[in-house]
């Protein structure tokens, strides 16, 4: 008797293992036919917007040079967006990352725009932003998937990229010199089997929601703002939550190795419009060549070289395992729609319209970081997916990308 019922309890473990996996082969499959490269706009409520928002919720028109122009994305945020609808959105790509996927969800746009407001958003349960909203996704998901034997570590660390120089957000101690790393080399890609960290950054093991606000709070306090002619508080600095998630079930050998980065963008403004000068020039100067940079990876996937260029910066340098053909990215770019932002509006949507147009999965699929019984073994899902994916045309975004940092 005993042993039927020890027979039947590993059964039915066995089951429940199958039936998981099977579920993330289904949700990988969806998200990949939505494409592995995605590009979200939010607007910025304004009394008196420049903007006329498609009644379809993916397109934005602006009169702008001179003639009317239209941008089309995966999805538009019009100024009555709440918190909870724009996370609603993005969920499911932090479930990919619980599922062993490699992520990164950008929040890309002019200085004052809103792009902190996305990312972090501000007190109170209705006004916080993804990262709050993400880290309690997974928190209450690691909970629930305890029932079914699985065990997660999650830890996670603040990367500021200032003056392509790194710095730990996390660090004690106060200048701007507090938490600077000088080591050229900090990147380390496939550390414990499949994470990236940057050495010498503090790495903070992540148990509840409060542990992760107050390591948020004091990311905040650190970074390095500074006030521009375009807004009195500019982030100056890229902002980099980095959340390694490991997953190990004992039943079925199953270790999963996942990553969710958010990336906070510095403002993007040109130099005449900001009245940059001295250390905020170089600032200025230092922030467009980063995300020029972004843009030329994103091009050389679009044309899918045989280089891509991750090692121009330090940020795509850290960001390479989810820019790739292994990765899954969503930018949000978030704009201005007051007149006097027009130009930089225009640049904006540009720059996110071309970024659109490029798709990883054209690469080859992507690929979660899995081991079962110690061996990795690349999901199935990758030659499924990639199959349907170019069975549908229009779920399928190949354009050429070039120049694409306006």
């Amino acid at each position: 008797m005993l042993g039927r019922l020890i027979r039947r309890v590993a059964n039915l473990e066995a089951a429940i293992a199958e039936s998981t996996a099977q579920r993330r082969e289904l949700h990988n499959q969806l998200v990949e036919l939505r494409g592995n490269i995605r590009v979200f706009s939010r607007v910025k409520p304004h009394p008196a917007s420049a903007l006329t928002l498609g009644g379809d919720g993916a397109s934005v028109r602006l009169f702008a040079e001179g003639k009317d122009q239209g941008f089309t994305f995966d999805r538009v945020f019009g100024p009555q967006s709440t918190q909870a609808e724009v996370f609603q959105e993005v969920s499911e790509l932090v479930q990919s990352a619980l599922d062993g996927f490699k992520v990164c969800l950008f929040s890309y746009g002019q200085t004052g725009a809103g792009k902190t407001h996305t990312m972090q958003g501000s007190k109170g349960p209705d006004a916080q932003g993804i990262i709050p909203r993400a880290i309690l996704k997974i928190l209450d998901e690691v909970e629930r998937l305890k029932e079914q034997g699985w065990v997660y570590e999650l830890e996670a660390s603040f990367i500021e990229v200032y003056n392509e120089t790194f710095k730990d957000l996390l660090a004690d101690g106060k200048g701007r010199d507090a938490g600077k790393i000088t080591d050229q080399n900090a990147v380390k890609h496939g550390v414990a089997g499949g994470h990236t960290q940057v050495a010498g950054a503090t790495t903070v093991r992540i148990t509840t929601t409060d542990a992760a606000a107050a390591l948020v709070r004091k990311a905040a306090q650190a970074r390095a703002c500074e006030a521009t002619a375009m807004n009195a508080v500019s982030s100056r600095s890229h902002s980099v939550f980095m959340l390694n998630i490991t997953g190990r079930h004992a039943a079925s050998a199953t270790t999963l190795r996942g990553a969710l980065n958010l990336v906070d963008l510095a403002g993007s403004e040109r130099l005449n419009r900001s009245q940059a000068e001295g250390q905020r020039q170089k600032e200025a100067c230092s922030i467009n060549k980063s995300l020029s940079s972004l843009g030329d990876v994103f091009a050389a996937l679009a044309s899918k070289s045989a280089h891509v260029p991750y090692r121009n910066s330090k940020l795509t340098h850290l960001l390479q395992p989810c820019l790739g053909g292994s990765g899954k990215t969503l930018m949000f770019v978030n704009v201005n729609p007051e007149a006097p932002s027009l130009q930089e509006t225009l640049c904006s949507l540009r720059f996110a319209a071309k970024v659109n147009s490029c798709e990883t999965a054209a690469r080859g699929g992507a690929k979660r970081h899995v081991e079962r019984a110690g061996c990795e073994a690349p999901s199935s899902s990758a030659a499924t997916a990639q199959v349907t994916l170019h069975s549908i045309p229009s779920l399928s975004k190949h354009a050429s990308l070039a120049g694409l940092y306006m």
